[in-house]
């Protein structure tokens, strides 16, 4: 367990679906995106979020992602996570740079919510799909034939032709 003085928590909703990358060792790391409201509002009265980036490394004894596999983008989460201060080297140049590391991810809604918010996604994503390819098919059969290769062997060509 980490030190408990240097953990932090947030709720918001998730910008994406979490992308997950494989490692070389067979680990895996996981980043999402999380919109996190601020404490006030505008002049406007608008609610202003930050996108806060975070990540986590799943082992490589672990099968599948763990509660990642079942968060998806819209999802209300809450998250505790430590922030760690990556340095390294770049171009000679010497870069400091922030991680939000979760140490815990809970939905903060019901999985009928979130397995309905899915399906609605998939269902409109079927639909562009569909759109997409209709108005594709009349161009694709408007095309006009390619001709064969036979045709352009009375040309002369700089270069040998097999």
């Amino acid at each position: 367990m980490s030190n408990p003085n240097s953990t932090a928590s947030v709720i918001g909703r998730l910008a994406n679906d979490p992308r997950v990358f494989e490692n070389k060792d067979g680990s895996k790391k996981v980043m999402l995106t999380v919109f996190v409201d601020r404490s006030y509002t505008d002049a406007q009265g608008n609610r202003i979020s930050d996108a806060l980036p975070f990540e986590t490394f799943v082992r490589a004894q672990a099968t599948g992602i763990g509660p990642f596999a079942h968060v998806h983008k819209g999802d209300l989460v809450a998250l505790s996570y430590e922030p760690r201060m990556n340095r390294y080297t770049k171009n000679g140049v010497e870069v400091f740079e922030v991680k939000l590391e979760i140490q815990n991810i809970s939905s903060l809604e019901s999985r009928a919510t979130t397995q309905a918010r899915l399906a609605k996604r998939v269902t409109k994503a079927e639909a562009q799909n569909q759109s997409l390819q209709a108005q594709i098919a009349p161009v694709a059969a408007a095309a006009p034939a390619v001709a064969h290769a036979s045709a352009v062997q009375d040309e002369q060509l700089p270069f040998q032709t097999a």
